[in-house]
């Protein structure tokens, strides 16, 4: 059974740092293309960054191009997101997001498995 374990969440000041990390566990990771999303009530849950299966390719929402990074370590069975120069407008709760696939996607109905959420702040 795959399970995805996001962590790093937490509160920040505007313009600060955070770094996600999602564990990945009950499957081959490295022939999965990974996700972030994240959902701020009410809004839809939206594509934040995407990452092929050897992390050659990425992909971004526009609205994180240029501060958030996302890559992933196939040894240790972990995606991460480094989010930079965080703004209010980032406050939301970011999901981990596994794809059994040869394309990275960027919307949520072509991901077969999702963690639990982690709250991230960027406050003013």
């Amino acid at each position: 059974q795959v399970q995805l374990v996001e962590s790093g969440g937490g509160s920040v000041q505007t313009g600060g740092s955070l770094k996600l990390s999602c564990a990945a566990s009950g499957g081959a990771f490295s022939t999965w293309n990974m996700g972030w999303f994240r959902q701020a009530p009410p809004k839809e849950r939206e594509f934040v960054a995407g990452i092929s299966r050897t992390g050659e390719t990425t992909y971004y929402g526009d609205s994180v191009k240029g501060r958030f990074t996302i890559s992933r370590d196939n040894d240790k069975n972990t995606v991460y997101l480094q989010m930079n120069s965080l703004k209010p407008e980032d406050t939301a709760i970011y999901y981990c997001a596994a794809r059994r696939s040869s394309n990275v996607a960027v919307t949520t109905d072509l991901y077969g498995y999702w963690g639990q959420g982690t709250q991230v702040t960027a406050s003013s």
